[in-house]
């Protein structure tokens, strides 16, 4: 009896000393991990294993000047030099999209496979620069870019001479020349615009700079190669990961050219002064949209204008370097020898940031010297939108051309936007937006003016081949900014028309994406 009174009263001095172990080891275990974190033993993040002392540098420049310390070392003069572009390219302290050592962005020793693009361009470097380090990080591994204009200017040129995959190509009196003897030059399918104006004028120039950029791309081992304008970035959605490299890897062997329906960007303010930026909300291409919802909103997306995108719809595309590798147009490659067996991507797209400044409107119209009636610009412009804002531009007064930019440009309806945006005609992209903000509060684009500030004072220039920041008068045909009316006809006579029986197709222009008509005609 006594016995069992002693084991039950052990009970109680059991069940205390189990209580006091439970709440005193969490204690305990708590206070150890609050002592390894104050002394640093916890934490193994990225950013305590980078000394503040190390040089930062982006990902795959580590051999460019751009990450010199030479370079860095001037990043804060070019902040005070007070250029155009300090505003829009300088350096912040606060990184928002960091890269830290450790944090792989695809910078393998060989990547694959190897795709390089090429523009035709007379921008400046706030444009430039941030759409060429994104699509960098993107993955591409070489720029072939045609300059003129501002971009030829050497405070320009040279900053973009001194980044690393990038070929700057001027247009000289030489290259116009040998342009003239191009393959392209002398065939059909691309015949039908030369000798116009603006618009067309372009067109003809990109076609040949296109030819020439897939002879460099074939040299430096390019696998593939992509036409982009300065206010276009490839948005590689449904990738395994945000590369263009990664999505097209994935493509199989037997397909020779890509696809990229292209996004128009839809912007909800009239003071945009950084697109890139500041725009996030985009209005979906019809390949990517049912067709009941497309044709279902039509009126209410387009607002009144001409057609569902205010410029072109019919996208741009990729193309493997292969032999007989020829342009078709701005949006598009062809093959001498065969029909290019071509995929459509069903999520990527391009990004196509038009009229998002309302300067945008003066300096297109700056560029072109056509009459501002509806006859003249048909022969000057391929699309309706941008005959529509040519005229408004060039007849208007400032206050006129706010208010149409307003209406017919700006999204100011916030309830049809959601409308729009729930519908999935309207879309939010904000990588584009958070990568180049990051890249420009990490200070790259301010290093790459520092670095190419170094270049331009070692660079000696001729000034008997510079004219204003330009390097030549323009080709007859290729460019009508220049008026040779006595030897346009000569030139004709001599152009030999090669017909390339069964492959020769007219070169594909800017095109609307389709109409109510075309659902008319569907049914």
């Amino acid at each position: 009896m006594a016995g069992l009174q002693h084991r039950s009263s052990s009970f109680p001095s059991l069940a205390s000393r189990v209580l006091l172990l439970l709440t005193a080891l969490p204690l305990a275990l708590a206070a150890f991990a609050f002592v390894l974190q104050w002394r640093g033993g916890v934490v193994n993040d990225p950013v305590s294993r980078w000394s503040s002392s190390e040089t930062k540098k982006f990902p795959g420049m580590e051999n460019s000047p751009i990450g010199s310390s030479a370079a860095s070392a001037h990043v804060s003069a070019v902040a005070a030099a007070g250029s155009d572009c300090v505003e829009i390219l300088g350096r912040t302290s606060s990184p928002s999209f960091p890269y830290y050592r450790g944090w792989k962005f695809g910078v393998e020793a060989d990547p694959k496979p190897k795709i390089c693009i090429t523009s035709s361009t007379s921008a400046g470097l706030e444009q430039i620069l941030p759409w060429l380090f994104y699509h960098k990080v993107l993955g591409i591994a070489q720029f072939f870019l045609f300059v003129e204009g501002k971009a030829a200017k050497p405070s320009v040129s040279a900053v973009l001479e001194s980044i690393q995959g990038v070929k700057v190509i001027y247009r000289t009196r030489e290259l116009e020349e040998k342009q003239a003897k191009s393959r392209i030059w002398n065939e059909t399918w691309l015949a039908g615009f030369f000798y116009k104006p603006c618009n067309y004028e372009l067109f003809v120039k990109q076609s040949l700079n296109m030819e020439m950029a897939i002879v460099m791309a074939r040299e430096a081992g390019m696998d593939w190669i992509i036409h982009l304008d300065t206010d276009e970035l490839i948005h590689p959605a449904g990738a395994a990961e945000y590369s263009l490299r990664r999505l097209l890897s994935d493509v199989p062997s037997n397909v020779d050219m890509v696809i990229f329906p292209n996004y128009e960007s839809s912007i909800e303010r009239d003071d945009i002064k950084d697109p890139f930026s500041e725009v996030s909300m985009f209005k979906k291409n019809y390949d990517h949209l049912p067709k009941d919802t497309y044709f279902g909103m039509y009126k209410e997306a387009t607002r009144g204008n001409p057609n569902y995108f205010l410029t072109y719809g019919n996208g741009k595309s990729a193309a493997r370097i292969q032999d007989h590798l020829r342009p078709n147009g701005a949006h598009r490659w062809h093959n001498y020898m065969k029909s290019p067996n071509e995929i459509k991507l069903e999520e990527a797209a391009v990004l196509h940031y038009t009229y998002t400044r309302f300067s945008d409107l003066t300096s297109r119209r700056d560029r072109c010297g056509c009459k501002p009636t509806k006859d003249d610009v048909k022969r000057c412009f391929m699309l309706d939108f941008d005959r529509a804002a040519f005229i408004i531009a060039s007849t208007a007064t400032e206050e006129e051309m706010l208010r149409w930019y307003n209406e017919h440009v700006v999204w100011t309806d916030k309830e049809l936007n959601i409308k729009l945006l729930k519908k999935g005609i309207l879309t939010r992209i904000y990588a584009p937006m958070v990568i180049i903000q990051g890249l420009r509060e990490f200070g790259v684009f301010s290093s790459a003016v520092a670095s190419g500030q170094l270049l331009s004072k070692e660079r000696t220039l001729s000034k008997d081949n510079l004219q204003n920041g330009t390097y030549a008068q323009p080709i007859n045909g290729s460019l009508n900014s220049v008026e040779r009316d006595s030897t346009k006809d000569s030139q004709k006579s001599a152009r030999k028309i090669l017909e390339v029986a069964r492959l020769t197709e007219n070169a594909i222009p800017p095109l609307s994406p389709p109409g109510l008509e075309d659902l008319v005609n569907d049914t």
